[in-house]
């Protein structure tokens, strides 16, 4: 199948799976965003700076180009040209990307969601660091204007302020259920002692309550203390016996480390099964010898490969995974405009329980502006790429 085909199929997905929200709610309630500032002629301000594309609903493009760092600027042109193929395979996209920079800060990204607004824009995409999802969703929450952003801290994501990026919940809730459905019953974890740590414990003990599991013990670690993380790591040892399970969701060096710390001690690791997140997605994990057949969840890679070819073919470069962010939120705003009418950007349009189908598979958005995803499971082999053992699903029925 051409990738042009698949993106017409994930754009009639679109229409399907909102075929239930859209063609029977009533949605005369729904708050409409606030009109944008106008000319004396009563249109839309013109556009400054750039834009891509030539439809007539316009939807702002918040990303970091002035941003501190290579890495913001990196970005920023990475999504842009996502959202620009995009674009290219949606044929008769009726919509017009209001380029801005945020410059990666709350003020910046205030000042480039209030241009967009000011210049029709009904929909907001990005932007990606979380000050700057912040700072926009200061003044679109004033005008009633949605962002669609792709920070991964989920203090970013508000009412209206929708997240995008892969999120730990999604990945705890996939791998632990699938490891319920083999049979896994007992678990430990080792968690960074952060942020990103906490969310990732809440979301495991849910999960592991909710599939009937028990929880044998949880160590936390100073991220980037190999000292420490041996320590916890000694400690998760006594108790390993009991464990059928172990979950160590950072990526790097840590899950190999665990292995070789256990491996030291003399821990008996004979059926105790390693778990992890979408962060052991990385050569450092998928090549290493020691965590062959260990499982962790990911988006499903065919569509994203399909994806990198048309990246590559086009701007030189091997696409990063999160290319297909910009790329399904271009898409997603397109699709809406086709699909659902007037209605597109609302509230209840965007958290329709049924979700939406992207390059990553499928999605949807909470009320509270985070997100669901349905995941692959795969297997580390010790070589290049990693095996997938269940497909991801292909609707959120009986998902929890």
């Amino acid at each position: 199948m051409s990738f042009r085909k698949l993106v017409t199929g994930a754009a009639l997905g679109i229409s399907v799976l909102l075929a239930g929200c859209v063609n029977s709610p009533n949605f005369s309630s729904v708050n409409t965003p606030l009109q944008p500032d106008l000319n004396p002629n009563g249109q839309p301000q013109l556009v400054s700076g750039r834009a891509i594309g030539n439809g007539s609903v316009r939807v702002g493009l918040l990303l970091p180009y002035s941003g501190e760092g290579q890495s913001a600027a990196s970005v920023a042109t990475l999504f842009e040209n996502s959202a620009k193929l995009a674009l290219e395979d949606f044929q008769g996209a009726d919509i017009q990307l209001l380029v801005k920079d945020t410059g990666g800060t709350a003020e910046g990204a205030s000042i480039a969601a209030q241009q967009a607004i000011s210049e029709g824009a009904e929909l907001l995409i990005g932007p990606v660091f979380a000050p700057a999802v912040q700072g926009a969703t200061a003044v679109a929450r004033r005008s009633g204007v949605p962002i669609v952003a792709f920070s991964s801290d989920t203090n970013a994501a508000k009412p209206g302020t929708y997240l995008l990026s892969y999120l730990p919940v999604s990945d705890v809730n996939r791998i632990v259920s699938y490891a319920a459905e083999q049979e896994r019953r007992s678990y430990s974890a080792l968690l960074p002692n952060n942020a990103y740590g906490a969310v990732a414990e809440a979301a495991f003990r849910q999960a592991v309550g909710q599939t009937n599991g028990r929880i044998i013990t949880i160590e936390r670690y100073i991220p980037g203390n190999a000292e420490d993380i041996r320590a916890r790591v000694a400690s998760l040892s006594r108790s390993i016996s009991q464990v059928d399970t172990l979950f160590v969701p950072e990526g790097g060096g840590v899950p190999p480390f665990v292995v070789q710390v256990m491996t030291e001690m003399g821990a008996n690791l004979g059926e105790v099964k390693m778990i992890g997140s979408g962060q052991w997605n990385t050569p450092e994990i998928l090549q290493s010898p020691v965590m062959v057949g260990s499982w962790f969840p990911g988006p499903d890679n065919q569509s994203f490969e399909r994806l990198a070819t048309r990246y590559r073919e086009t701007y030189g470069s091997q696409p990063p995974r999160n290319a297909s962010l910009a790329y399904d939120a271009t898409i997603l705003a397109a699709g809406l405009v086709r699909s659902a009418g007037p209605d597109r950007f609302s509230d209840r349009v965007l958290t329709n329980r049924d979700g939406f189908l992207g390059i990553d598979g499928i999605f949807r958005f909470q009320q509270d502006g985070l997100n669901n995803r349905g995941l692959a499971v795969y297997a580390v082999t010790g070589k290049r790429e990693a095996e997938p053992i269940a497909p991801a699903p292909r609707s959120f029925a009986g998902q929890f």
